[in-house]
């Protein structure tokens, strides 16, 4: 029996990252089943706001990507019902258009190519937040995934369907996996499906925990060595892989009709 006890922390790490890789369970999956189980997961943490928000994934070939129907809520997507786009936002593959205000997601795209997805929406707390004209704060070990990885615009540019707020937003996000957009909601831009849906969930969870914390008193900054410790720990692709399998499982008992063409 190996003796662990008196191990360094950096071989305990790297113990447990090598058992990640080989006990985490996940279940391969198309794109598009991975995005419509997305909307789902995300409808039901409650990111839904009506028709707003947009959830996009490169496809296959360059300058394209998958994204919703315009007309259709989280909870209707399906896997069967998502639109193939250029980044015109000219429909390839599907019926019906997609949000004009997918134009951002089309700069952010460009500007940056290690983006695979783009979650888009306005979910309460972060909305609310957003209303404060505040940045996110991460001072809890849960959000560790966005320490110093969230930018925030301070200034509305108004309704994101045109190319000046495309070149406002994708340059305020900068090199950063999200933002907050004061007036509006938040963008995460995940280095995959699994990592963005994963963000989003954690970035309303971030914001209530600090509107929570606002009104009780100040908020106590996390030492930034541990953090960062903490960020990298907890955004590798495996434990994004897994994080997501969790929440396609749930969504699945809910939204039987998901995956359907």
């Amino acid at each position: 029996m190996t003796n662990t006890m008196g191990a360094p922390k950096s071989d305990l790490v790297q113990r447990a990252l090598d058992d990640m890789d080989r006990h985490l369970d996940v279940r391969e999956m198309a794109l598009r089943e991975k995005l419509a189980l997305t909307c789902r997961a995300l409808f039901d943490a409650g990111h839904d706001s009506g028709l707003a928000g947009q959830i996009t994934a490169r496809a296959e070939t360059a300058g394209t990507y998958y994204t919703q129907r315009l007309g259709l809520g989280f909870d209707e997507i399906t896997a069967g019902n998502l639109l193939l786009v250029d980044e015109d936002l000219m429909v390839l593959e599907g019926e019906g258009m997609p949000n004009p205000a997918n134009r951002f997601h089309s700069w952010i795209y460009r500007a940056r190519p290690d983006v695979n997805c783009i979650v888009h929406t306005h979910p309460f707390h972060v909305a609310a937040l957003s209303m404060l004209e505040v940045p996110l704060i991460v001072s809890q070990m849960d959000i560790a995934p966005l320490y110093d990885d969230c930018a925030f615009l301070p200034d509305w540019p108004g309704v994101p369907v045109g190319n000046e707020e495309g070149e406002i937003i994708s340059a305020a996000l900068g090199d950063k996996k999200a933002i907050l957009l004061a007036h509006h909601g938040q963008v995460v831009a995940g280095a995959s499906v699994e990592e963005a849906c994963s963000l989003a969930m954690l970035i309303e969870r971030g914001a209530k925990l600090q509107l929570a914390a606002m009104a009780a008193g100040e908020i106590a900054p996390l030492p930034d060595r541990l953090a960062r410790e903490a960020h990298d720990w907890t955004l590798t692709p495996r434990r994004s892989a897994a994080n997501f399998a969790y929440y396609a499982r749930r969504a699945l008992t809910r939204h039987s009709d998901a995956l359907s063409s």
